[in-house]
């Protein structure tokens, strides 16, 4: 605590003379993807300057920190039973979903943040979705995104973390997030926003590198740069596998 405080106020002493303002760090900013990766927490941590010294009638500020994963394309399909089988029948496309999404806040977020201010800097994950660009032949599109955010919540890619960022004398402020180990590659973009009476009066970014590392790296480019020698890998190792199964059990029972 005593690093991250000597951090913290040598981020804020950098900062221009201005208006409040929010500055922010990550204990890392590169996360490996390796073969024992069981997911990682990245202490997110910063200072808000205060353009007039802090006294009893000081304002109350509010800490909104968000994690963005990289946005793939997604397609949400609805079962139904049809002759008793389940089958695919509905299907909504949307074309730019993150694929990992976190909200830290000092305080519920429905609390601290106008509904306006969360529409135009898409904080929430209803708003990051971008529920509007859902195209697909059925009448209640909204119930594919409802769906796609709980599936993604249950699964720790979606997360909302209501109180979660502790905020010390106005001043000082940190939180942790949990980054599942079923992490997409790419940039994860780190926003840190300065709430004052649900409008959000500064903004810092920054971003988390997540990069295959090793043998998954190696096997990653091959698969997208040699498609056919990875196929040939891919059958030789089932078949080496196959006869060595094979050649353990005549082992055992002879």
């Amino acid at each position: 605590m005593r690093v991250i405080l000597a951090l913290a106020l040598i981020l804020l002493a950098a900062l221009p003379a201005r208006a409040s303002e929010i500055i922010g760090a990550l204990s890392h900013n590169r996360v490996s993807l390796t073969a024992n990766f069981s997911g990682s927490e990245i202490l997110i941590f910063g200072a808000i300057r205060h353009d007039t010294p802090l006294g009893d009638d000081a304002p109350d500020y509010e800490i909104i920190v968000t994690i963005e994963g990289p946005r793939h394309p997604v397609s949400i399909w609805r079962k139904a039973r049809r002759l008793g089988i389940w089958t695919n029948v509905e299907a909504v496309s949307m074309g730019s979903v993150p694929s990992f999404h976190a909200v830290a806040t000092t305080a519920p977020l429905e609390q601290i943040l106008s509904p306006e201010e969360d529409a135009r800097h898409r904080i929430s994950t209803a708003h990051a979705i971008r529920p509007e660009q859902a195209t697909g032949s059925v009448a209640d599109v909204d119930s594919f995104t409802e769906a796609l955010m709980r599936l993604r919540s249950a699964d720790g890619a979606y997360q909302s973390l209501d109180r979660w960022v502790f905020l010390d004398r106005n001043v000082l402020f940190r939180t942790t997030v949990a980054l599942p180990a079923n992490l997409t590659e790419g940039a994860y973009t780190t926003r840190m926003y300065l709430v004052r009476d649900g409008v959000v009066e500064h903004q810092f970014r920054t971003a988390i590198f997540v990069r295959k590392e090793g043998l998954e790296r190696w096997l990653h480019q091959l698969a997208y740069d040699r498609p056919l020698a990875y196929g040939f890998l891919a059958l030789i190792i089932a078949l080496v596998a196959g006869w060595g199964a094979s050649a353990m059990f005549r082992f055992v029972r002879s």
